[in-house]
C-alpha cells in the first residue's frame, strides 16, 4: 500500500478523495463559510491528509472555484429543460428553487479580489444565469427579453441574500412580484393562456 492510498490515521482510504475534499468543503462553506473554514478542518471532514488534498488542489483558492464549477454546471437543467413546462412557466419556477444562500453570492461576499478565480466563475456562472433567463423570456413572447431577465436575476439573488440576513422565506414574496414582471412583459393573450397561475 502507498502513502497515496491512506488517510490522515494510516488507514486505507481506497479511490473517490478528490469527491470527499468536494463534498466536504461544499458542506462546509455552506454552514460555516469559506473564510472560516480551514485546510486541517476540511481533512478531517474528507478523512484525506493534507498531502492528498493538495495532490487534487493546488490551494485553497483552486478548490473554492471548483466547488462552485461542480454545484450548477448547467444552470439549473431542472427548469430551464423541463419541456412539460411552459416558458412563462419555467421563468417562475426557477422561484421554487430554494437555497439558503447562493453559493456564487457568498463567494463573492467572502473574496473581496475580483481576480480570484471564484469570483470570475461566479461572475460568468451569473451572466450566464441571466443568458438563460433572457433565452427564455425570449421564448415567452416577452417584449424585452433583455429587461425582464435581467429583473428576474435580480430578483432571485436579492430574495436569497434576504432569506439569509433575516433567516426567514423570503421566495413567496419575490415569486409574486416576479409573475407580476412577468405578466406585464408578455403579451395579454401570452400572459392569460393555458398554464397561467396567479
Amino acid at each position: 500500500m502507498t502513502e497515496l492510498e491512506k488517510g490522515p490515521r494510516g488507514m486505507r482510504r481506497g479511490r473517490g478523495a478528490r469527491e470527499r475534499i468536494l463534498s466536504a468543503s461544499q458542506q462546509l462553506f455552506r454552514d460555516q463559510g469559506i473564510n472560516c473554514t480551514g485546510m486541517d478542518q476540511l481533512c478531517s471532514v474528507a478523512e484525506v491528509s493534507k498531502r492528498t488534498l493538495y495532490q487534487h488542489f493546488p490551494g485553497k483558492d483552486e478548490l473554492i472555484a471548483e466547488c462552485l464549477r461542480q454545484f450548477d454546471p448547467d444552470i439549473l437543467p431542472e427548469v430551464f429543460d423541463r419541456t412539460d413546462l411552459t416558458p412563462r412557466e419555467r421563468l417562475l419556477a426557477i422561484f421554487d428553487i430554494h437555497a439558503p444562500l447562493c453559493p456564487f453570492i457568498a463567494a463573492a461576499v467572502e473574496i473581496p479580489d475580483p481576480g480570484h478565480p471564484a469570483r470570475e466563475y461566479a461572475r460568468n456562472y451569473k451572466k450566464d444565469f441571466a443568458a438563460r433567463l433572457i433565452d427564455t423570456a425570449r421564448d415567452a413572447g416577452a417584449n424585452n427579453p433583455e429587461q425582464l431577465g435581467e429583473q428576474l436575476a435580480l430578483l432571485l439573488d436579492g430574495a436569497s441574500a434576504r432569506s439569509r440576513v433575516l433567516n426567514t422565506d423570503t421566495f413567496a414574496t419575490a415569486a409574486a412580484i416576479a409573475a407580476v414582471l412577468v405578466d406585464n412583459a408578455l403579451p395579454a393573450a401570452m400572459s392569460v393562456g393555458p398554464g397561467y397561475t396567479s
